[in-house]
C-alpha cells in the first residue's frame, strides 16, 4: 500500500492556508501600493514594498521546503532568532532612543516585524524549552528597543497560544512577554509619525476616501486566513487563529501609535515578515509530516 506524506484538508477543494495567506499578502500590498501612489509617495518606495513582496515569497518557499524535508528544527530556529532580537536592540541602529533597526545592503530593516510573527504562529505547533527560551528572549528584546507597539503584538499572539495551548512552556513565554511589555510602556517613545509608514488609517483619507479604503481593506485582507473555513489538522486550524491574532496586534499598534502600518504602508519588513509568517500555517510542515506520513492513499475504484 502507497503512503504519502501530506494532512489531508477536510475540504479538499480548499487550498492550503499559507497559499491563501500569501494570495491575501499580494492584494495588500497592492491596496498598498495604489495608495501610495494617490498620495504621491516615491517611486523608490513602491519598488521597496514590491521587491519585498517577492523576496518573502521566495524566502517563505525555502522555509517550506526546509519544513517538508524535517531540516528545519524550529525550536532551535526560535531560539537563534531570539537571540538575534536581542542583539540587534542592542547593536543595532538607533534612532531618537530607539533602537529597532539593523541596515542590511543599503536598506533599514525592522527584525522584530520580520521575525516576531513568525516565531509566535510556530510556537503553536512545537512548544518544547528551546522555543520557549526564544521567545522570552524576544520580550526582552521588545523591552530593550523599547518598542511598545511589538511587545502588544507580541503579548496578544502569546495570549491566543494560551487560550489553546495552556501550559507551562506557554505561560512563561506570556509572562515573560508582558513584562517586557510593562518594560516598553514605562520608557518614553518619541518616534515621529513618518510619511506613509505611520498613521495612514487616518492620512489616507485625507488623500482621498478611496484610498483610506484601500488603506483599511488591505489590513483586514492581512487578518482572512484566520477566518477562512476549517480545514487541515488541528494544529493547523490553531497556528491560522493565532496568525490572525498577531496581526491583529501589529494592525492595533500602528491605529494606535505611531507605528509602521503593516504591508499597506511603505516598509518592507512587514511585508516579508507577513509572508514568512505563513510558513507555520502550511498543512504539511515537519511536525505534521512526522506524524501522519503514514496516512494511506484513498481507494481509487477505476
Amino acid at each position: 500500500m502507497e503512503r504519502e506524506l501530506r494532512v489531508r484538508p477536510r475540504d479538499g477543494l480548499l487550498p492550503d492556508p499559507r497559499w491563501i495567506a500569501i494570495g491575501c499578502a499580494v492584494a495588500a500590498t497592492g491596496l498598498g501600493l495604489a495608495y501610495m501612489m494617490a498620495a504621491g509617495a516615491p517611486l523608490r518606495y513602491l519598488g521597496i514594498n514590491a521587491g519585498a513582496l517577492v523576496l518573502g515569497i521566495g524566502l517563505a518557499g525555502l522555509m517550506t521546503g526546509m519544513h517538508r524535508t524535517a531540516r528545519l528544527k524550529s525550536g532551535l530556529g526560535t531560539l537563534a532568532l531570539g537571540v538575534f532580537l536581542v542583539a540587534s536592540s542592542l547593536f543595532g541602529v538607533t534612532v531618537n532612543g530607539a533602537t529597532r533597526w539593523i541596515v542590511a545592503g543599503g536598506f533599514s530593516l525592522q527584525p522584530s516585524l520580520l521575525f516576531i510573527p513568525m516565531m509566535v504562529v510556530q510556537f503553536v505547533r512545537r512548544r518544547d524549552a528551546l522555543s520557549t527560551w526564544g521567545l522570552a528572549l524576544t520580550g526582552v528584546a521588545v523591552a530593550l528597543q523599547p518598542d511598545r507597539g511589538m511587545a502588544g503584538a507580541l503579548v496578544v499572539g502569546l495570549m491566543a497560544v494560551a487560550v489553546l495551548r495552556l501550559e507551562r512552556n506557554v505561560l512563561i513565554a506570556l509572562a515573560v512577554a508582558f513584562a517586557g511589555f510593562l518594560a516598553a510602556l514605562s520608557q518614553i517613545d518619541v518616534q515621529p509619525a513618518m510619511p506613509f509608514v505611520d498613521q495612514i488609517f487616518f492620512s489616507s483619507f485625507e488623500v482621498h476616501p478611496l484610498a483610506g479604503l484601500a488603506v483599511c481593506g488591505g489590513a483586514a485582507l492581512l487578518l482572512a486566513p484566520a477566518f477562512i473555513p476549517p480545514a487541515g489538522d488541528t494544529n493547523t486550524v490553531r497556528a491560522r487563529v493565532v496568525f490572525g491574532a498577531i496581526w491583529l496586534g501589529v494592525i492595533i499598534a500602528a491605529a494606535l501609535g505611531n507605528y509602521p502600518t503593516p504591508v499597506v504602508g511603505y516598509g518592507g519588513s512587514a511585508i516579508i515578515g507577513y509572508v514568512l509568517s505563513s510558513v507555520p500555517l502550511s498543512t504539511i510542515t515537519a511536525d505534521s509530516a512526522e506524524r501522519q506520513a503514514v496516512l494511506p492513499s484513498p481507494a481509487r475504484d477505476d
